[in-house]
């Protein structure tokens, strides 16, 4: 359970052409927050069927005063994130009338806000959207930097778009109701950060795990706050992943292929957690990386609670073959972004990204 931290300042980074608002409680200023950032004559509200009864009735009830209000549910889940339910959430919108003057509020986790985010960037040609995250791993991650999408047969969010939220709201206090697995995969979001970008964070993430496993509100706060520092400082320098914003798919690669291996059975952050471990263990063998650094990643994972062995029901040979229809693939090869010690990533004069031959992955992955 979550301790009170009614004494925590909120706090906004900036992350570019919007901000980013993190505290306790702050949800009950949300309305006022979202007409301040993207005033509209009709505000859509788009949650899950899990969050949605939590968080967006009373939500809803505070945008009233604003604007003319709908709300629009979808089912949880991964394998919901499709081109069928973003087709029936726009069919819904216009049903409701919202034409270009409406705002999209994304409200829930990572794929609510993916697939919100994308009926947004292509309702009207483009509406504005909040992001409103209700799990650790999108308040650490999915919400900023403005990529949008769905999934596909062939993989994760493959049909998608850029466009970058007017504003993410951040109320660490929702976590309350956030069950412990889902907790414990969005700290694979944080560990990834300190491994791309900041071994000093690295280590304090390690250091403060008990505390975030436990819930604690001030570690949480902590580490949302510099997560998104770190992201948003990546992202700002970088929009649309010509170059170092590549660096933040470090473990995604084989992450996405065993995720999709799985059926989805995984949680994302727990997959990415797999990934982290055999995407170091790739850098070691092909020697851009120090030795014994994917056993220093691996160690923290495990204590966070999370896998990092590829699941027994996934079979290597597919998860190559996943690998192929990852976004990052290039003329039929397989780019990486691989880490050379904690804190930094290697192939900087690679363009962030390194081919690495499928017979050394599926040696990694075996």
């Amino acid at each position: 359970m979550l301790t009170s931290a009614a004494h925590e300042p909120t706090r906004v980074i900036d992350a570019g052409d919007y901000g980013v608002t993190i505290g306790a409680a702050v949800r009950h200023e949300f309305a006022t927050l979202i007409a301040g950032a993207a005033p509209a004559h009709h505000y859509a509200v788009i949650s899950d069927d899990e969050v949605g009864p939590l968080y967006a009735d009373p939500l809803v009830a505070s945008l009233l005063r604003h604007g003319r209000t709908t709300q629009h549910r979808m089912r949880a889940g991964e394998s919901h994130k499709t081109r069928e339910t973003w087709s029936r959430l726009t069919d819904e919108l216009l049903d409701a009338g919202c034409g270009r003057d409406t705002t999209v509020v994304a409200l829930g986790g990572g794929v609510v806000g993916d697939l919100a985010g994308f009926v947004a960037a292509t309702f009207m040609r483009g509406v504005p959207v909040i992001q409103c995250p209700t799990s650790l791993l999108a308040m650490i991650d999915a919400s900023v930097g403005g990529k949008t999408g769905v999934d596909t047969a062939a993989g994760k969010n493959l049909v998608g778009a850029f466009h970058p939220p007017s504003a993410v709201l951040i109320d660490v206090d929702v976590l309350r109701t956030l069950p412990d697995p889902h907790r414990r995969a969005g700290l694979a979001e944080a560990v990834k950060h300190g491994v791309i970008a900041d071994a000093g964070y690295f280590a304090r993430v390690a250091s403060l795990l008990p505390a975030l496993v436990a819930g604690d509100t001030p570690a949480i706060l902590e580490v949302v706050a510099r997560s998104v520092e770190i992201k948003s400082g990546i992202v700002k320098s970088d929009a649309r992943e010509s170059g170092r914003r590549k660096i933040l798919n470090f473990g995604h690669t084989i992450g996405h292929a065993i995720e999709q291996a799985s059926e989805y059975t995984l949680l994302h952050g727990e997959a990415v957690a797999i990934g982290m471990v055999l995407e170091a263990r790739l850098a070691e063998r092909i020697g851009v990386a120090e030795r014994g650094m994917a056993g220093e990643i691996e160690g923290v994972l495990l204590e966070a609670g999370l896998p990092v062995v590829r699941p027994t029901s996934t079979d290597a040979a597919t998860v190559l073959g996943a690998t192929r229809h990852d976004k990052k693939s290039r003329s039929g090869a397989v780019s990486y972004a691989l880490p050379s010690c904690i804190g930094t990533m290697a192939g900087a004069e690679r363009g962030w990204s390194i081919e690495v031959a499928d017979s050394l992955v599926l040696e990694v992955l075996a």
